[in-house]
């Protein structure tokens, strides 16, 4: 098997008192589509978030090609020490998009997907311009690079944000939900182009409440209940025939939607 391009384990986040992760091990394969599910408050926007950094873990280990991220704490105990240059080189490398867009309004839709690889790559500007307008062309949108957020759709706006994660050239996106802000006429849009990103190979992590879309894009299927993965395998297994009574109360809530 070839070596994990994300390995997590024993991970834990704390908010205060509150134990949002519970320790989690996982590994994604270099090409995995993993679709992470859950009820609200079950941890899936905070384990995303972890994975590249936004939010720091309480404990465990990730590892990133391989490479471990941060060194134990001189302090010992649980604690991991990084360093903004390290984080900084993994959100290079661990796209994200969210559930709301982010867009700078002041800026059009080019100047937006360009700003990255400008200020964090320190790419010539000329050069980080056609990664963009190709970035803008692969979710159907070069169309519209002179244009600015506030004119584009809800759907638009979404695969800007989608092109402006791949305009960093990432080995991993994360997706945070990223058609739960969007009127229900507008998600296929952005799931298409998710769907085509997966059909190129790419290594990819989504939350979402889209189960049909989860069932046919997903290689791997993750349930998550009160900070734990508490079942997981492929579509088939977590999707059509979930071993678990939690699990299969989670999804009988959910009729509308065929596989």
């Amino acid at each position: 098997m070839t070596q994990p391009i994300l390995r997590i384990s024993g991970l834990h986040k704390r908010f205060g008192d509150h134990h949002v992760l519970q320790g989690i091990d996982f590994d994604v394969q270099p090409g995995d589509r993993v679709a992470i599910l859950g009820s609200s408050g079950s941890g899936k926007s905070t384990f995303l978030r972890c994975l590249n950094f936004m939010e720091t873990p309480s404990a465990g280990r990730i590892e990133l090609k391989g490479r471990p991220i941060g060194r134990p704490d001189a302090r010992g105990g649980d604690a991991v020490r990084y360093t903004q240059a390290e984080l900084a080189q993994v959100r290079r490398q661990v796209g994200m998009v969210f559930q709301q867009f982010n867009l700078f309004p002041h800026m059009t839709v080019l100047g937006n997907v360009m700003e990255g690889p400008i200020t964090v790559r320190g790419m010539a500007a000329a050069r980080a311009r056609d990664i963009a307008l190709r970035e803008l062309d692969k979710v159907g949108l070069a169309h519209k690079a002179d244009a600015y957020p506030g004119h584009l759709s809800g759907g638009q706006q979404q695969r800007v944000a989608i092109a402006r994660a791949l305009a960093m050239e990432p080995d991993v996106l994360l997706f945070d939900e990223p058609t739960s802000s969007l009127d229900p006429e507008l998600v296929g849009e952005v799931l298409n182009v998710i769907r085509d990103l997966a059909e190129e190979g790419r290594t990819m992590l989504l939350v979402t409440h889209e189960l049909g879309f989860a069932y046919h894009y997903a290689n791997k299927v993750l349930f998550l209940a009160d900070g734990l993965i508490y079942e997981a395998g492929t579509p088939d297994e977590v999707l059509k025939h979930p071993r678990k009574e939690r699990t299969q109360r989670f999804l009988e809530r959910f009729t509308a939607f065929s596989f």
